[in-house]
C-alpha cells in the first residue's frame, strides 16, 4: 500500500531569498530505500512512451519520446544509492505550446528516505513552476507517472501502468 501527496511546493520567501514553485509529489511505499532506487532507474518500466539510452551511472543519458506530445532527453547527474536520484532535461520539445523547450535546463529529483512503514519517495522536478504554460498538464502527467505508474513498480515489480487518457 501506498499513500501520496502531489502539489507544488510554495515556499515563498522575501527579501532575497529564494522563490519556489517546483512541482513536488511525495509517495510512501513499503519497499527499502534500495529496491524504490532501482525501480526509479529501471525508467522503461515506469514511463510510457519509447525510451532509448541508460540511467545507471552518472553522465547516462536516455530520452524519452511520447509521440505527438513529449520530447525529452535527460543526463544522470547524481546517484546516491538507496537515497538519491538527479536528471538534467538537456533537450526538450513539448508540443502545442509556445515555448516547447520549456523543461530544458530543468533537473528532475528524487530523493529516498527510509521511514517505519518502508521509503519516502519525494520527488521535485527543479524548474517545472505555475509560470510554465505546460505547469497543469506536466503536473498532471508527472502525478501519474510517480504516484501511479513508479509507485506500482516498486510495489508490485510491475509496469508500467497505461496512461489512463490514450
Amino acid at each position: 500500500m501506498a499513500s501520496d501527496a502531489s502539489h507544488y511546493s510554495s515556499d515563498e520567501h522575501h527579501g532575497g531569498r529564494m522563490t519556489n514553485q517546483d512541482y513536488t509529489t511525495t509517495v510512501v511505499v513499503e519497499r527499502s530505500p534500495e529496491e524504490a532506487f532501482g525501480a526509479i532507474n529501471d525508467v522503461r518500466r515506469w514511463w510510457t512512451g519509447d525510451i532509448d539510452g541508460d540511467s545507471h551511472e552518472v553522465g547516462d543519458e536516455f530520452s524519452y519520446r511520447y509521440p505527438g506530445a513529449h520530447y525529452s532527453r535527460q543526463r544522470v547527474t547524481e546517484l546516491v544509492p538507496g537515497q538519491r536520484i538527479v536528471w538534467r532535461v538537456v533537450d526538450s520539445h513539448l508540443d502545442g505550446f509556445d515555448d516547447p523547450s520549456e523543461w530544458t535546463g530543468t533537473d528532475i529529483v528524487f530523493d529516498l528516505t527510509p521511514t517505519p512503514q518502508g521509503t519516502e519517495v519525494s520527488f521535485r522536478h527543479v524548474g517545472l513552476v505555475p509560470d510554465f504554460e505546460c505547469f497543469d498538464n506536466c503536473s498532471n502527467a508527472w502525478g501519474f507517472l510517480v504516484n501511479a505508474s513508479l509507485t506500482n513498480l516498486i510495489s508490485t515489480g510491475e509496469g508500467p501502468t497505461p496512461l489512463p487518457f490514450d
